[in-house]
């Protein structure tokens, strides 16, 4: 039996997906399913019990035995959160008690971690064990994926496999829930079909123009991939970056969609908000050796591929997937 958390969310939900697509339907579904909105994310698919997070905890002590494979994907993710105590106990420890059922039951665990780990990158973004430690979150929500990783790391009891991914700018299918959160490409896609146009944030830094603040964009059909992969191979355990390895502008990003959109692009620039501009990232990219070493061999969807498969194939006929 496999259990995916956050199976009601973006990441989550396409875990699930992609689990269908491999001739997995024994599964534990978790979330908060209470919120209607997310409902169309998981409604068509296959799955044997859903759990409410409250109580999945219990549910999970109780039916260890019978549990092969964890997906721990479910968080409170939002970067514009500031209640420490809320990613305490959602994130922190939550998590740490995902870890110790598995580890006490030998159940492989693959859980998400974050690219905001690695706060405005002065110290880079390899994902070396060595280096973490020395990481400076920008926000609440990166600091406790942090300090989970560094928990992880300290642990004598572990499960026979784990592996945390930080996830770097994923878009795609399954976020028309995510509101302000949403990917930049459903933004875009939504300015576009309103007005004609995408509005991008002002740079209010000197050493990058507007518009061209880069990010590792990943597209979630290969990060979801990527998470099948490393459970079914379950090479070292490890804590590995998964982004597309490639950082790109949001010019880019914007262009891309006006393009698969089949229309004119036509850019405005307006200030980052007041209360995340001294925690915004200006440039991101995955460094994906560590990956790459253990096996992982299929090619990562380009920017202009990936926002062309979502754009075309979802956003507009409003799939999921």
């Amino acid at each position: 039996m496999i259990v995916v958390t956050g199976a009601a969310g973006f990441i989550g939900s396409c875990m699930l997906s992609k689990l269908n697509r491999e001739g997995f339907d024994n599964i534990i579904i978790v979330d908060d399913f209470s919120k209607q909105e997310k409902v169309a994310n998981y409604e068509n698919l296959k799955y044997a019990d859903k759990i409410d997070r409250k109580v999945f905890l219990d549910w999970f002590k109780a039916n260890a035995k019978s549990v092969d494979k964890v997906y721990h994907l479910g968080a409170r993710t939002d970067t514009t959160e500031f209640d420490w105590n809320v990613f305490v106990s959602l994130n922190l420890e939550y998590t740490k008690a995902i870890w110790n059922i598995c580890s006490e039951n030998g159940i492989a665990l693959v859980y998400a971690s974050s690219a905001a780990t690695y706060g405005n990158g002065e110290a880079g973004y390899d994902d070396d064990l060595a280096l973490i430690p020395s990481l400076k979150p920008l926000n609440p929500y990166g600091r406790s994926k942090q300090e989970f990783d560094l928990w992880a790391l300290a642990r004598q009891n572990q499960p026979p496999f784990w592996a945390g991914l930080k996830f770097f700018n994923v878009y795609g299918p399954n976020e028309y829930h995510k509101g302000r959160m949403a990917s930049v490409i459903m933004h875009s896609f939504n300015q576009i079909n309103q007005s004609g146009k995408v509005k991008l944030f002002r740079s209010h830094r000197d050493d990058f123009e507007d518009g061209q603040q880069m990010r590792d964009f990943v597209y979630v059909k290969d990060v979801v991939d990527v998470l099948f992969f490393l459970m079914e191979k379950q090479p070292k355990s490890d804590i590995y970056n998964l982004g597309s390895g490639k950082a790109r502008s949001f010019f880019d990003l914007a262009k891309a969609t006006f393009v698969a959109m089949e229309k004119e692009v036509n850019i405005e620039y307006i200030d980052i908000p007041i209360d995340i501009r001294d925690k915004y990232q200006y440039f991101t990219e995955a460094k994906m050796q560590k990956l790459l070493s253990v096996g992982y061999d299929k090619p990562f969807h380009s920017l202009e591929e990936g926002v062309r498969d979502y754009v075309c194939n979802y956003l507009m006929p409003h799939k999921h997937f």
